[in-house]
């Protein structure tokens, strides 16, 4: 009964999980209402009473801030717009550079470039998979604007060191907080920090509208301006009286009624769904804790992980097996397991410094004054993890009970009773 499944042994999992859903009857009847009401958005590109949207999304903005304790929540149709708007809001000027983690999705970098700024990556923490905040300082040079922090996974970055750093040299701060709504940091939420966080309602996420995402500040200029990129910034700023046309370019990043209704109803799931995450990552840590050169997540101290992904290291060395063979061995088994994280710098774009047109633009435009690098080796730690170090179990893919938990450590602790059989198929 021990043989492994990839060599023709009995597979640990033989049943389809349930795919994780948030949506229920709630949502259903919320989206009905609105539906019935025929005001499926209600946002002017104009200074009109109506710039700041309809009723749902009012509501849906007033209940986040009030969820989050802040000042502000702004909606936008995604977690990629409301990275975009916030860069702009700051006032990223052409050729300034931003820092961004190579671990993040890519528009956390391409946000940078829709303003002309230089995205530029510093490395990893080993154990939290967040910008590091000694690479943070020695990337920063006379042109360095802001950083970029992605509390990847659900588990916030170390803020604390970074917003000193970030006091010291006088950059504004933006926290992506796509995959850590919820998520604590020594007693306050995760994208209340920051100058301004940023929160995805993507269909795979924690709790989501669809598609949709919500920027949240305690600064009052900060709402505007994103108020005002979000809706036709150009259209507005003469008749509402800004005098401030930095980056008053608008877009449409409006959320609709049918979304911001299903937002309300989702936002008062979230606590517990969150804690059916955390319930289930500690019940799958407690399962394979002490197998050999594997290293379960690390929380830090006065924080709290809502595992988006549960990652892993893994230290093939120790073992004498690689990355790849368990992971393999492991999906066999009917474990639906990641084998590595994109590097962000080393794609294409980054290595052609090539985003807009044929001529390398924004690096190659006069406005750029440094000189930037994305050649393999800048983020080291990054980059090994991604080659051979890392492995990860999506917690928002599949609803896990008790007893699919306890099969998936089954699954594993199968696969380290046969590690000598690993080893000889090298």
């Amino acid at each position: 009964m021990n043989e492994l499944a990839l060599f023709g042994g009995p597979k640990t999992i033989t049943e389809s999980f349930a795919r994780y859903n948030s949506i229920g009857g709630e949502e259903a009847a919320a989206v009905q209402e609105v539906m019935k009401s025929g005001v499926l958005s209600k946002f002017l590109g104009c200074w009109d009473a109506d710039f700041y949207g309809g009723e749902k999304v009012q509501a849906f903005e007033k209940a986040w801030a009030q969820y989050f304790d802040v000042r502000h929540a702004v909606t936008v149709n995604s977690n990629t717009s409301g990275i975009m708007a916030a860069i702009g809001a700051i006032g990223i000027e052409p050729g300034d550079e931003v820092i961004v983690s190579p671990w993040t999705m890519s528009a956390t970098a391409t946000a940078i470039l829709v303003w002309n700024g230089i995205p530029v990556f510093a490395d990893i923490d080993r154990e939290t998979f967040n910008l590091y905040p000694a690479s943070i300082e020695k990337r920063i040079t006379p042109l360095t604007k802001a950083i970029v922090v992605t509390d990847i996974f659900g588990q916030a970055a170390d803020l604390d060191e970074i917003m000193k750093i970030a006091h010291r040299h006088g950059l504004r701060v933006i926290e992506d907080c796509a995959q850590a709504p919820g998520a604590r940091y020594k007693g306050k939420y995760v994208g209340t920090i920051a100058d301004i966080g940023v929160f995805s309602l993507n269909y795979h996420k924690h709790i989501h509208t669809g598609e949709g995402g919500v920027c949240v500040t305690n600064d009052d200029a900060l709402a505007e301006r994103m108020q005002l990129i979000r809706n036709h910034a150009e259209s507005v700023v003469g008749d509402k009286g800004v005098t401030d046309l930095s980056n008053m370019i608008g877009f449409n990043f409006r959320m609709t009624e049918i979304e911001a209704a299903i937002g309300i109803e989702q936002l008062k799931k979230l606590k517990d769904l969150v804690n059916e995450r955390i319930h289930a990552a500690n019940r799958l840590s407690a399962g394979i804790s002490g197998l050999t050169g594997l290293t379960p997540p690390v929380v830090k101290p006065d924080c709290t992980h809502v595992y988006y992904v549960y990652p892993l290291l893994y230290d093939a060395k120790q073992n004498g097996v690689s990355r790849n063979q368990i992971v393999d061995a492991l999906a066999a088994e009917g474990v639906s397991i990641s084998n590595s994280y994109i590097n962000l710098h080393l794609l294409p774009m980054y290595q052609r410094k090539q985003a807009y047109g044929t001529k390398g633009f924004p690096w190659s435009a006069p406005f750029y004054k440094g000189s930037v690098s994305y050649e393999k080796g800048i983020c080291p730690v990054a980059e090994a993890l991604n080659d051979g170090g890392y492995m990860g179990i999506g917690m928002c893919e599949y609803y896990y009970t008790d007893r699919q938990i306890d099969l998936i450590v089954q699954a594993f602790q199968k696969i380290w009773v046969n590690l000598d059989v690993l080893r000889e198929q090298k």
